[in-house]
């Protein structure tokens, strides 16, 4: 079948990125192709098609595939040109349904941005982008996703030698905070102007009559980016790797590299090699997204407002506002997974109180088991704080509480040594163990008791990668 694409990104937008083809795969073959998702985007996709199109063995038509320039801070630092090292986006597709998405390449080869590295990627890492990814759209956590992974039919050498593959990731766009600040960086108002128009074209049409167009559209990114962040925090998942080049303008979780779910409680966990001091730490999370949005209202004070002293009011503003919109989004959030019904005083004290009587406790089986004090019990070391704790939960929760936790708690998440597990049998050619933890993840509410518990204790301390 033909994808019918409409490139508004290299049409509009000369200057922002290098046009060059991915590299062809050598032998290509089908690893996953995510049927539901094609259905959404309107894609009846042959495999032979997809193994092709997707790991650059070949182009579909009407591809026009570009290498996306931007930079980042990167652990607080700033790199000034970063970009697409080892993606290509192929181009846009509209849905049935009216919206755009994009199609990007990723491990589909060196670029100019590349920065010495090969522009691969392995079969693992790319395949846990998928199973992390699907959980998240399963949970109605905004996120990129997995249309398909296709092995190269090559090798790529990182500490060991490695199976090759590309992934075809589908996005409301690839638009990061750090393509803002590449041509602010760069002091060019006019491009600077013509992204954020864009942007503002492509997530926030209604916004393009606003008396003050680029304060608005901050607001807006504030908006999406608390509920995202708020979301993560409700699941326990950690990112590993918040730098401003991995904030999407569309609100959407992206790049899943050394990202993990924490289990035992602690809000200090950290899962990524790379983060030695716990910049991007599980309750470190809330600030960076004030910190990274920071530094987009940075590169928008010019456009903002003539005035720059009374532009940079105008986005300080904003910015001190984040930290109760997170707030906010984080108490519907923790509402919601207590059954809590309507809104009262009480909640966010409520909230809290149950952090502080939950540490070490497995935090996605604690949610899902409080309406049953005695399956919740074994999960505990010291259950008297908690047992404390639960006739306050109930006397607020009420009648209806067992169910509404139960539909708002998922049973299964993708669990660091099931991930574990299922990529190394990938990596060696058997696909079967993370076929069925696909299928696991994609339901999170149904109880299979494969999936359920936490890591058996020689399971040790888990590390995570770039996978770059």
């Amino acid at each position: 079948m033909t994808m019918i694409f409409d490139n508004t990104y290299a049409r509009d937008l000369p200057g922002t990125y290098l046009r060059l083809a991915p590299d062809p795969a050598p032998a290509p073959q089908l690893l996953v192709l995510n049927h539901p998702l094609a259905a959404r985007l309107g894609l009846t996709l042959d495999d032979g098609d997809a193994a092709r199109w997707f790991s650059g063995a070949s182009l579909p038509p009407g591809a026009d595939p570009i290498a996306q320039a931007y930079a980042g801070h990167q652990f607080g630092g700033f790199s000034p040109q970063l970009g697409d090292g080892r993606a290509h986006l192929l181009g846009e597709i509209v849905a049935p349904d009216g919206n755009r998405f994009d199609i990007q390449l990723k491990g589909s080869g060196r670029t100019p941005f590349s920065r010495g590295g090969d522009g691969k990627a392995a079969v693992g890492p790319m395949l846990r982008e998928v199973v992390i990814s699907e959980f998240m759209a399963a949970m109605g956590v905004p996120t990129t996703r997995a249309l398909a992974v296709v092995a190269t039919g090559e090798e790529i050498w990182r500490e060991t030698k490695l199976p090759g593959a590309v992934l075809a990731r589908v996005a409301a766009s690839h638009l990061r905070v750090g393509t803002f600040q590449f041509f602010a960086n760069r002091g060019d108002k006019a491009q600077l102007k013509a992204v954020a128009d864009y942007a503002i074209a492509r997530h926030d049409p209604d916004l393009a009559g606003a008396d003050s167009p680029y304060l608005a559209f901050l607001d807006a990114v504030i908006g999406r980016q608390a509920k995202l962040i708020a979301d993560w925090m409700g699941l326990g998942f950690i990112h590993g790797v918040m730098n401003t080049d991995n904030m999407a303008i569309s609100g959407e979780t992206i790049d899943y590299g050394p990202c993990a779910f924490m289990e035992g409680y602690a809000p200090g966990t950290v899962f990524s090699s790379i983060d030695h001091t716990g910049r991007y730490a599980y309750a470190n999370q809330p600030l960076i997204l004030g910190w990274n949005l920071a530094r987009l209202a940075e590169t928008l004070v010019p456009l903002i407002d003539s005035d720059p002293d009374r532009a940079v009011d105008l986005a300080n503003g904003l910015l001190e506002g984040i930290a109760g919109r997170y707030r906010s989004a984080w108490l519907a959030v923790m509402r919601k997974k207590l059954g809590l019904v309507g809104e009262d005083e009480g909640d966010a004290a409520l909230a809290d109180d149950l952090l502080t009587a939950m540490a070490g406790a497995d935090w996605t089986l604690t949610f899902r088991r409080l309406a049953t004090p005695a399956t919740l019990r074994p999960l505990f070391e010291d259950f008297s704080a908690m047992e404390a704790w639960l006739p306050r939960w109930q006397a607020r929760a009420g009648e209806g509480a067992a169910e509404r936790v139960a539909q708002a708690n998922p049973a299964v998440i993708p669990r660091n040594h099931k991930v574990e597990e299922a990529l190394t049998a990938a990596t060696d050619g058997d696909m079967a163990p993370f076929e069925a933890l696909l299928t696991a993840i994609r339901q999170p509410f149904v109880e299979r008791e494969a999936f359920l518990l936490p890591a058996p204790s020689g399971f040790g301390s888990y590390v995570t990668y770039c996978g770059t």
